[in-house]
């Protein structure tokens, strides 16, 4: 598959790219601050300390960061109790009396099984390779411009390691944990875990050290969505992967060593503002207004 690419920035975001650099440097540093993680489910993997298992929490957490914000940290909390004191071992060494212990879990879409079957997949990844990033790895190359055909890569062969072992059988729950960009979907989640695991900041962990963060693909929820078409990175109804990689390639314009650097403090003003995009009495001390009040529909 050729990498995918973005079209010409719009207008808006083409204007004073200056102006925007100083608007976002100061969300960064009004948001972009440890204590201000949760509720974000990124919020589990520094329960760890060990790289190993921050890992696979990342894995699990990004994987399971769908839905009712009260619901994902509910359910995690149930996963990760039992799983133990290490995931990382829990993984390693996952068998079917764990399975068993998985039966009755469940978030939304998908169950214990589900999780299950990615465990599985874990503990043979672990076993060959070590760690997560080692296995992602095998499918990158430094000459990409971003990271999308390596991840397409990792969801791929690890869907497809799956079906080699059930006759052929497509988990419908394993495939909706690992959403990737194969199907041209914007891959949210798997985005938000590659974030979490290469950049390095008071919010990041930067697990990962071998790539470069300048390839990073903005992860794309409904609030990053809505601020960037305000901005004017991108005009779809609907977000999918040439969305993402449009906002991405605006934002590099502005950063481009670290493109989603201003990720987390953008979702900030959706998730802690509660900013659903119409005019409340609130917008008047947004950092935002100025862009939201050139809107027709304001």
């Amino acid at each position: 598959m050729k990498e995918m690419t973005a079209n010409s920035p719009t207008d808006a975001s083409a204007a004073k790219p200056e102006k925007l650099r100083a608007l976002f440097e100061g969300l960064y540093k009004k948001y972009n601050r440890k204590e201000l993680i949760k509720p974000d489910p990124l919020q589990f993997v520094y329960r760890y300390s060990n790289p190993a298992d921050m890992e696979i929490v990342g894995l699990l957490s990004a994987c399971l960061a769908y839905g009712r914000v009260e619901q994902i940290q509910n359910d995690l909390n149930d996963l990760l109790g039992r799983m133990g004191s290490s995931p990382y071992e829990f993984a390693l060494n996952f068998t079917n009396k764990d399975r068993a212990s998985l039966e009755d879990f469940k978030h939304r879409f998908n169950t214990g099984n589900d999780i299950s079957d990615l465990l599985t997949l874990l503990k043979d990844v672990l076993a060959e390779h070590g760690s997560i990033e080692k296995y992602f790895m095998l499918g990158f190359d430094p000459a990409h411009e971003n990271t999308i055909f390596a991840l397409m890569r990792f969801c791929d062969s690890l869907l497809d390691k799956h079906r080699m072992t059930h006759q052929g059988h497509r988990s419908k729950g394993l495939a909706f944990l690992l959403a990737g960009p194969s199907l041209g979907g914007a891959a949210k989640r798997l985005n938000l875990f590659l974030r979490w695991m290469v950049r390095s900041d008071d919010v990041d962990a930067g697990l990962w050290r071998s790539i470069d963060k300048s390839k990073l693909i903005v992860p794309v929820d409904v609030h990053i969505a809505r601020l960037c078409r305000i901005l004017g990175f991108h005009s779809h109804k609907n977000v999918s992967l040439k969305t993402a990689v449009e906002i991405t390639r605006n934002f590099a314009r502005i950063s481009p060593d670290d493109p989603v650097k201003y990720d987390f403090a953008l979702s900030r003003i959706g998730i802690l503002e509660d900013c659903t995009g119409k005019r409340r009495e609130q917008c008047n001390i947004c950092e935002l207004l100025p862009w939201c009040r050139n809107r027709k529909d304001w």
